[in-house]
């Protein structure tokens, strides 16, 4: 796997996760997991997982006596998304590329 590829992110749903919040400022976790298709034990480890990394922040509160919790993407984050799309396309050309210099055509 090539370096530029950041291995968090390599899985389908803390990806999917990070750039849905890289969309926004900052977005309730039944509105992330509703957008995911996931449950939320799912999302709360792949929100754990990002956390971790410093690529997600994760604020809990209230909203009258409801508890709430809200995820955001870090600036860390969205640079780490940033450069993992860039690779991704990086390696989609060079396939592409390679494909048409053997290409008989």
């Amino acid at each position: 796997m090539p370096a530029a590829l950041d291995p968090l992110l390599q899985h389908p749903t803390r990806l999917i996760v990070l750039a849905f919040l890289s969309a926004c400022t900052e977005a309730e976790f039944a509105t992330v997991r509703d957008h995911c298709e996931v449950s939320d034990s799912t999302l709360s480890k792949a929100a754990a997982a990002l956390e971790e990394a410093g690529y997600v922040v994760v604020k809990k509160g209230y909203v009258g006596k409801r508890p709430r919790t809200w995820l955001g993407a870090t600036k860390a984050g969205r640079k780490a998304l940033a450069a993992h799309l860039a690779e991704l396309q990086r390696l989609v050309a060079a396939a592409e590329s390679a494909g048409a210099a053997h290409d008989p055509a």
